[in-house]
């Protein structure tokens, strides 16, 4: 058999000199709800983890804020927020593995949590490198807006507003790339023991694949988040595990097997 997994006429990836690409399920616009519904479920079988790492996502962004108010620095807000939205995919697998465990029908724990991050170890933590540069090189563009920024002007919202309008317009590109990048890479990476190439191009092709589907999940994480912070974190307590726990599903709806699973 060649290395490669045969991939059905309607993948977007065919074949790779890097790495296989696993092939993709097509996407209905109803599976993402299908997804919510299922993880609404998982929450209310763990209410205890479910609070337990929706406050610890709460956290984060407060603790941001702090950082901002203790530094007087504003313009750290918006790359403070897409570095929180590049950590919290590691925070979301303890979130898949919740699912994961209840799928076969067994008692989640945090224990087990911490030790299923350190399946397939190597990849993920080249994973968890890559988002690094990206956070790296997008706080040195940080950096340079807020260098643009004229020292003479006083920091009220209508001197910042242009310089807050373009930080929100590369932060944006940021997160579709990491969304195009990490949508469904670290449920592949935990589940599979497959490389970090294919991890990422298998993703990358489900992502293209079904662009209309993964698109409306990208926006209700999106509402998910503005939510959260409208409610000034409080949100972020219920509906980040959510999400956590809808990607796993998602993940389990999309990406194809060899055999079919049997969790029982």
């Amino acid at each position: 058999m060649s290395d490669h997994f045969k991939i059905t006429p309607q993948n977007a990836i065919s074949e790779s000199d890097i790495a296989r690409v696993i092939p993709c399920k097509k996407l209905s616009m109803s599976d993402p709800f299908k997804w919510l519904t299922l993880a609404i479920k998982d929450a209310s079988q763990e209410p205890g983890i479910t609070l337990f790492f929706g406050l610890i996502f709460a956290a984060i962004p407060w603790l941001i804020i702090e950082l901002v108010q203790l530094t007087g620095w504003h313009l750290v807000i918006m790359p403070a927020l897409v570095c929180f939205m590049l950590i919290g995919p590691f925070i979301a697998g303890c979130m898949y593995d919740v699912s994961w465990e209840l799928a076969k029908k067994r008692e989640p724990t945090l224990r087990h949590c911490v030790i299923t991050l350190k399946r397939n170890a190597i990849n993920g933590w080249g994973l968890g490198f890559l988002l690094m540069i990206l956070m790296v090189f997008w706080l040195r563009v940080a950096s340079l807006i807020h260098a643009l920024y004229p020292p003479y002007l006083d920091e009220n919202f209508i001197n910042l507003l242009p310089f807050l309008a373009v930080g929100t317009v590369v932060g944006a590109i940021f997160t579709v790339l990491v969304f195009f990048l990490m949508a469904f890479t670290q449920p592949i990476l935990m589940e599979r023991k497959v490389d970090l190439a294919t991890a990422l191009l298998t993703n990358m092709n489900a992502i293209w694949t079904n662009k209309g589907p993964m698109m409306l999940w990208a926006f209700i994480i999106l509402i998910a988040v503005l939510i959260g912070f409208a409610t000034w974190f409080v949100g972020f307590i219920f509906l980040m595990p959510l999400i956590g726990y809808a990607t796993w599903h998602g993940y389990i709806g999309t990406i194809e097997t060899k055999r079919e699973r049997h969790f029982e």
